[in-house]
């Protein structure tokens, strides 16, 4: 297991920050290393943004000193979408199958949690999401046809996309987790604009789908103070709840959005009109 840590940041700080420091602080880089899990531990409510890519035998999911927990779930819920080959998790002593772009929640205190792939020549790529959690509630696995799906945007706008909404409160029960995946239509690139900010939940984005050769301009800080980071296919980046979340890529993408805090409710957000942006 590789594992990273990242800290918290008072956005009076962020400001100074040069190409090289903001990348470091909340660009998550490498997420699929074959035979490993990778994770990121942030400080912002305690979120963990990992990679799981198993390839000729099954991941053990395992706690890590500073969880100071006898097994991962014993006070986390855990989120996972497959952007890989066809995977086996098994959890608790149950079996899942997941193929391309299919959820799975796995709820506070599941134990004995592995990854594979079926078929080692097209390995899983599990994106993983965690959080906090204060109950346990029931792991479920959640597709794009049980998924609440809005289109949002339009072509004019460069914006035409489609946002499934996976675990989140219309269709899963959780303590704060909450993930889903946008993707733009041909010719759209912007995601997330009007961009928002929510103090009540941090959030995290891992695009993919990115063509070669493409990349993606994420946009981050301060509505009034805003930043940018040039990433690549399968990246993630972090995103404090002072700051904003939105991007333009070169191509039309895809993206996983995970968030979690005190609130459930989606629609929690203060949102900035593009003429407003500083």
């Amino acid at each position: 297991m590789i594992i990273e840590f990242r800290y918290s940041h008072h956005p009076e700080d962020a400001k100074s920050y040069d190409t090289k420091r903001i990348r470091k602080e909340f660009l998550v880089e490498k997420l699929f290393v074959p035979g490993e899990i990778c994770l990121t531990y942030s400080m912002y409510d305690r979120y963990i943004v990992g990679g799981a890519m198993p390839a000729t035998k099954p991941l053990k999911l395992e706690s890590f000193d500073a969880l100071k927990a006898t097994d991962f779930l014993d006070r986390r819920e855990l989120g996972i979408i497959n952007v890989g080959g066809e995977a086996k998790i098994t959890a608790g002593g149950v079996d899942y199958n997941l193929d391309y772009k299919e959820a799975l929640y796995l709820g506070k205190g599941v134990t004995d949690i592995s990854f594979a792939s079926v078929d080692a020549n097209k390995p899983a790529k599990l994106y993983i999401n965690s959080a906090p959690a204060h109950h346990a509630y029931p792991s479920k696995k959640v597709t794009l046809k049980d998924a609440e799906a809005v289109v949002m945007g339009s072509s004019e706008a460069s914006n035409h996309r489609t946002i499934n909404k996976l675990l989140v409160t219309s269709t899963i029960e959780t303590c704060g987790l909450q993930m889903g995946v946008t993707s733009l239509n041909q010719g759209s690139v912007w995601n997330t604009m009007p961009p928002h900010t929510h103090s009540r939940r941090m959030e995290a984005y891992f695009y993919f789908e990115v063509p070669e050769h493409q990349a993606i301009c994420h946009f981050m800080g301060e509505p009034q103070e805003t930043r940018h980071i040039w990433m690549k296919n399968e990246q993630a980046v972090i995103s404090p709840s002072w700051s904003i979340h939105s991007a333009a890529g070169t191509s039309n993408y895809s993206f996983i959005w995970g968030m979690t805090g005190e609130n459930l409710n989606y629609a929690d957000m203060d949102v900035c009109q593009p003429d407003e942006l500083r």
